[in-house]
């Protein structure tokens, strides 16, 4: 049952569609047609007879249908296994005022789920999380009804809140875009439902709409908390801010943040230059403290230079105790540094990491190239990953808090397998994440992420 709700919810992604009530057909597969196949042969490699073939995809009884190459066919089960269509894979709308803490949790996307640029492309793998998280869920008995809305950047919002089915959903997942974000945060006021705004958007609904959950941290919210963290993490240490001849760098907001709370905390620091001589850079390094480096900038070039000259430093001192404490643009760099964030002791501030070296993350690379046939896209952030601890933490939450659910990570107990996700409330209005993470690179070649 586990596969087949994942075919069929992986049907409704690719045919960018509000999965319907009315679909009872559960479909095996998609298949994409290769070079001279042809419909019989078709049927025949899948047990089919060719009338089953026809019969789930209607197009072909069409006067002058021509099966050509890449097209994308329905795959049914043969008739003698049919599966057992339970509530939970008609997707069928629930009826009644039951607690969600006693029935499936309703979810809602609406995302732009398309193919037709790289919004479409990323919100289709975040889906494709939230349905992995939908079956990882049922299998600790926590049940689901997901119904998705293809929404992309020019579609009217408000059409498609007139769907029935969306007015019953206990969470809704979206929208991408700003102009969205009103009618969606309304709509959601007036149901009682929340709704998990999952990236980047710069309007302020948040402050005056309580159901709103914001994901997303804006620059100067994200350099506060960093700040306030390695001022409690290093408050023992002698911190270097090394200055890099990076004109174009956009750090100087947090080092001169950092600067100002390490000064009102009485902390001495130091302050040098990539390019000064190796006497002077010596000189700002205390040999009675444990020292922790700080760049002005987030560049792969200038970190390689000042990992040289750190180890210049460390051969002529090898008594010097170095960390250093870096920027979430530095996880990208990984392959090429790993070796010197291991030996500088190195911590990573980020809002987003999974470990490569971690079983669960092999684990999970594994589940989505089984379940799509593909690999997720190579960004940094992956989005499938974020979807399903998204999807994790709110249907969990829901599903032991209902409707008092707040958001606190305190009160989940969930372990994300890339995105960690801790709300507080804004003032009057809804929610905004607050969870931040360091990836620590230890000096005996582990990597370990500490959760705030």
């Amino acid at each position: 049952m586990k596969h087949l709700l994942r075919y069929f919810l992986l049907f409704s992604v690719l045919m960018f569609l509000v999965i319907p009530a009315w679909s009872q057909q559960v479909f095996k597969d998609l298949h994409e047609v290769q070079r001279k196949e042809t419909i019989f042969g078709i049927a025949r490699a899948n047990g089919l007879t060719v009338q089953e073939l026809l019969d789930a995809n209607p197009e072909m009884n069409q006067p002058g249908y021509e099966l050509k190459q890449g097209d994308t066919i329905k795959i049914p089960f043969p008739k003698s296994k049919q599966p057992t269509i339970t509530p939970s894979t008609q997707q069928s709308v629930p009826t009644g005022n039951v607690d969600m803490r006693h029935r499936e949790i309703r979810i809602g996307v609406m995302l732009p789920l398309h193919s037709q640029n790289g919004d479409g492309k990323r919100m289709v793998e975040y889906y494709r999380g939230v349905l992995m998280a939908c079956d990882s869920l049922r299998a600790n008995g926590i049940s689901t009804d997901i119904q998705a809305w293809n929404v992309a950047e020019d579609t009217d919002i408000r059409q498609t809140l007139n769907d029935p089915s969306a007015a019953n959903r206990d969470i809704i997942i979206g929208p991408l875009y700003d102009t969205q974000v009103k009618a969606l945060g309304d709509f959601a006021k007036s149901h009682d439902i929340r709704v998990l705004i999952p990236f980047s958007t710069k309007t302020t609904e948040v402050y005056d709409n309580g159901c709103l959950f914001q994901a997303y941290q804006n620059g100067n919210v994200l350099n506060d908390a960093y700040v306030f963290r390695f001022s409690q993490l290093f408050k023992d240490y002698h911190p270097i801010i090394i200055d890099c001849n990076d004109s174009t760098s956009t750090k100087g907001t947090f080092t001169s943040s950092l600067r100002s709370k390490l000064e009102q905390l009485g902390i001495v620091y130091s302050i040098t230059n990539l390019r000064s001589s190796e006497g002077m850079f010596q000189k700002c390094f205390s040999t009675t403290q444990r020292n922790v480096v700080v760049l002005n900038t987030s560049r792969s070039a200038e970190l390689n230079v000042a990992f040289a000259k750190l180890s210049g430093l460390k051969m002529n001192n090898p008594n010097l105790q170095i960390s250093m404490f870096g920027y979430p643009e530095w996880l990208q760099y990984t392959r090429n540094h790993l070796d010197n964030f291991y030996k500088f002791d190195t911590y990573v501030p980020s809002t987003y990491y999974m470990n490569p070296l971690a079983t669960r993350t092999e684990h999970f690379k594994q589940q989505y190239r089984s379940n799509f046939h593909q690999d997720m896209q190579p960004y940094p952030q992956r989005f499938a990953a974020t979807g399903f601890d998204h999807a994790c933490f709110f249907v969990k939450g829901l599903h032991l808090y209902g409707k008092n659910f707040l958001g606190s990570s305190k009160v989940v107990g969930y372990t994300p397998v890339q995105t960690p996700l801790n709300f507080e409330r804004i003032g009057n209005g809804g929610m905004q994440n607050r969870a931040i993470m360091l990836v620590h690179y230890t000096r005996d070649q582990r990597i370990e992420t500490m959760n705030y």
